[in-house]
């Protein structure tokens, strides 16, 4: 654990404010402009913008167990904000990822406290997936980041320990 300086301070704020920011303004644009026409293609029968109203986690599983949600991601954004601010994190892709699965994770909060639902409206058919909207991503992405950082340590550390063998 290091101490951290203001500016990374600054900087991880900074990404979880922008990721809550795109995630609610464009759940807001979803509700006035999508929600009266339901689905709008952007590319027919492979990406199209429908209004869903989700009331679960993905693919709608546990719906109307908000609470459950709001628990949970309480207790995992309050567990990573902490990892990410008492400098736990010393990699910066650790430190970026878990500051937009924060986000996300926050984003989709607001939601199911304020509406009782999750607001969807990415809607990719082209493989069937579940409708799901900019907070999804962001914890999507920065799961992925997450992966790809721990994997790149790993490789790091079976190549030093080659190299000292």
């Amino acid at each position: 654990m290091k101490k951290l300086k203001f500016s990374q301070y600054v900087i991880y704020s900074t990404i979880i404010l922008i990721g809550i920011w795109l995630d609610q303004l464009t759940k807001w644009l979803a509700v006035k402009f999508l929600s009266p026409i339901e689905t709008q293609p952007l590319i027919k029968g492979v990406l199209h913008l429908t209004y869903v109203e989700n009331r679960g986690a993905a693919f709608g599983m546990l719906a109307d167990h908000r609470w459950i949600f709001i628990v949970v991601s309480t207790v995992t954004i309050l567990g990573m904000g902490f990892a990410l601010y008492a400098g736990f994190m010393e990699n910066k892709l650790y430190t970026v990822a878990t500051a937009m699965i924060i986000s996300g994770g926050i984003g989709n909060m607001i939601d199911r406290i304020l509406l009782g639902y999750v607001v969807d409206f990415i809607d990719f058919r082209l493989i069937n997936f579940a409708v799901f909207n900019g907070a999804d991503s962001f914890v999507c992405v920065g799961a992925g980041l997450l992966v790809l950082a721990l994997v790149t340590d790993i490789v790091k550390e079976q190549k030093s320990k080659k190299r000292s063998s």
